[in-house]
């Protein structure tokens, strides 16, 4: 009798050790495929706001036709963004487009006639919505990430993601000299106005 309930004991301790393996394995899984996802919602916005771009060069083109190396610039940087495959990469490219935004919108403020055009006040408020949102998915990532690499980091989860070999995640980061997003606002005054995310 004794022995049918030591055997017993075991199997539910064995038991209960499996069934914690699975639900930390599996919590692992969700918070990855978590990650994941909001990294896929992120490079949905930069590619929009790549093709928002690859459009508002178009506009200015018509108007400072003369200004092909801010122009380049930003063609050249809209690319290099649509090229990137890892978050650090992202982030370079992302920053080097913004610093080329801030010279196209400064070769826009000289041109009144480009500020009063329809199509391109049309593409700033959805180049600022589209801002807008990246920075939403960013914060929903990093938010996800910080989840998955504290359960890769604390115990007794930690044992369980080292042995099937979960990785921890780099959070998608922006440089404290980067923070001012091109989010534009020609004011009727034309004075060019930036705002901080």
């Amino acid at each position: 009798m004794w022995n049918e309930i030591g055997f017993l004991i075991v199997v539910l301790i064995i038991g209960g050790l499996a069934g914690a393996v699975i639900v930390m394995y599996n919590s692992l899984i969700k918070l990855r495929n978590g990650a994941d996802n909001a990294w896929s919602q992120i490079n949905v916005q930069l590619e929009r706001r790549a093709d928002l771009v690859s459009n508002l060069v178009e506009t200015v083109k018509g108007y400072a036709k003369h200004e092909k190396t801010t122009l380049k610039g930003v063609t050249e940087a809209r690319a290099g963004l649509s090229n990137a495959e890892t978050v650090k990469e992202n982030e370079k490219a992302n920053t080097h487009l913004t610093k080329t935004l801030k010279s196209l919108f400064a070769v826009a403020e000289a041109y009144p006639d480009l500020k009063a055009d329809e199509s391109f006040e049309d593409l700033m408020k959805q180049l600022s919505e589209t801002e807008n949102q990246i920075a939403y998915y960013r914060q929903l990532y990093n938010d996800v990430v910080w989840q998955y690499n504290n359960k890769c980091q604390m115990f007794p989860s930690n044992i369980i993601a080292s042995f099937f070999g979960f990785e921890e995640e780099r959070y998608f980061e922006i440089n404290e000299n980067e923070k001012v997003v091109p989010h534009i606002n020609f004011s009727s005054d034309d004075t060019l106005e930036a705002e901080n995310i």
